[in-house]
């Protein structure tokens, strides 16, 4: 159970989504129509220029509470299995939590989590 499992997983991963991706190409139809090129903002035909340039700032935004989310995924198997590893598991989630707190105050400082 090493790289030769992880190669069967990938090559497992990929056969699944060509798989899927090919089936969905057979059974649906293709139609062009104008309209499915036009941006689409809530029902509301668009006025103006429509490719516009966003404020990187709010892309900044979205990976910072990425990176808090992801955080969580990390957090329950700790916390499911935190009584039986003993005070080790206490000591590395602190130093986790640690890092991950200097990287919020790193971004704070740094003004990222100011909204627009």
């Amino acid at each position: 159970m090493g790289a030769s499992s992880m190669i069967v997983l990938i090559l497992a991963a990929l056969a699944f989504s060509g798989i899927a991706i090919m089936v969905a190409k057979i059974i649906t139809k293709s139609t062009t129509n104008p309209q499915k090129g036009e941006p689409y903002e809530c029902g509301i035909p668009t006025t103006g220029k429509t490719w516009i340039q966003l404020n990187v700032g709010y892309y900044l935004f979205a990976l910072i509470f990425l990176v808090f989310d992801v955080e969580l995924v990390f957090l329950y198997p700790w916390a499911v299995v935190a009584k039986a590893t003993g005070w080790f598991a206490l000591v590395e989630i602190i130093i986790f939590l640690f890092i991950l707190f200097t990287g919020f105050l790193y971004a704070h400082k740094k003004g990222a989590l100011k909204w627009m």
